[in-house]
């Protein structure tokens, strides 16, 4: 894309950006955490519906040009599925590693969590692992199926809306009129987010090209790592901040969201029945890395440990879509 800056431009565009991401994630929690206390949801409910339907701006787009080349609907499907598998197990797993090294604990408890918040938390999880085996058993997904799907995730965001947490003291008529602003402001910030991950993409790999380094590689690493930094950024911000519970929210809801509303999308979009068995490898594997996760939260401790296993999954899910192991 900026082939014509040269390498000298792109190392300064790469740098700009992530000064941006950098403040745009700052923005974007300090401002979801108002949200949620004005609004009363929580913050892991404001994780899973603000900040996540906005980390899942890049695969939304991606599923609306599905409708523009409907040809590349298996690629957005595609997408959509290997999302799950990279922010469960990359993002959130860096996202615990680096946690834990912050702290001198090494494991923290989810007890702090309400008890509906983790319903949702479990909630989201067993949609996001039941639809991938469901159309690998019908062996088709169809527009029926993404009409289904989209109504879900209506539906249940309807749900999450309705559900408010005590609130600690009362707010004022002041702080409540700045609701639209901190919304604004948390769109906003996530808007940065993405469009400065898409320059580190499109930079790094133009820089990592330059060099020699293959493109399968550069794709791998780069553009993995590149189209998860949204959920990965927002979740490590919220982390520093000692808002376990937001990140947990933001990575399990981008999980649902892309699941229901964007594979839906992706699926209406499409004249065609898609053939399911082409998926049964990132099926498999977002399977695995949901129930991983679940079993995490429900034993109520999570750290160094549980990150290096989320990582090692997803590494391991690299290799096995490379053709590097083979079962």
């Amino acid at each position: 894309m900026f082939e014509e800056l040269g390498i000298i431009g792109n190392t300064i565009i790469l740098f700009i950006s992530f000064i941006i991401i950098d403040r745009a994630s700052d923005l974007t929690i300090n401002h979801s955490i108002k949200v949620a206390s004005v609004t009363g949801l929580g913050k892991t409910t404001i994780g899973f519906i603000l900040v996540a339907f906005s980390t899942s701006l890049p695969e939304l787009f991606i599923a609306i040009f599905a409708v523009i080349t409907p040809e590349n609907t298996a690629l957005s499907i595609g997408n959509v599925l290997g999302a799950n598998i990279k922010n469960i197990a990359l993002a959130l797993g860096i996202c615990l590693i680096f946690m834990a090294l912050k702290s001198s604990k090494g494991t923290f408890g989810v007890s702090m969590i309400a008890k509906e918040e983790l319903g949702s938390l479990y909630f989201g999880l067993f949609i996001a692992s039941i639809v991938p085996l469901s159309l690998l058993y019908i062996g088709y997904a169809s527009r029926f199926i993404g009409i289904l799907l989209v109504g879900l995730f209506i539906f249940y965001m309807y749900q999450l809306s309705k559900r408010k947490l005590p609130q600690q003291e009362a707010l004022s008529e002041a702080e409540r009129s700045k609701l639209r602003i901190y919304v604004a402001l948390t769109m906003f910030g996530t808007l940065g987010i993405v469009a400065s991950a898409f320059l580190i993409v499109e930079t790094a790999s133009f820089i990592a090209v330059s060099f020699g380094v293959p493109k399968i590689i550069i794709g791998a690493t780069i553009v993995a790592i590149g189209t998860t930094m949204p959920e990965l950024m927002t979740s490590v911000y919220a982390v520093k901040k000692g808002h376990l519970d937001m990140t947990l929210g933001n990575i399990v809801g981008s999980s649902f969201i892309n699941i229901t509303a964007i594979l839906g999308v992706a699926l209406i979009a499409s004249p065609v029945r898609i053939e399911a068995g082409a998926f049964s490898n990132i099926a498999v594997f977002s399977l695995i890395v949901n129930l991983l996760l679940w079993y995490f939260l429900s034993s109520n401790r999570i750290g160094l440990r549980e990150g290096i296993i989320l990582v090692f999954m997803y590494f391991l899910f690299l290799a096995v879509t490379l053709g590097a192991i083979q079962f």
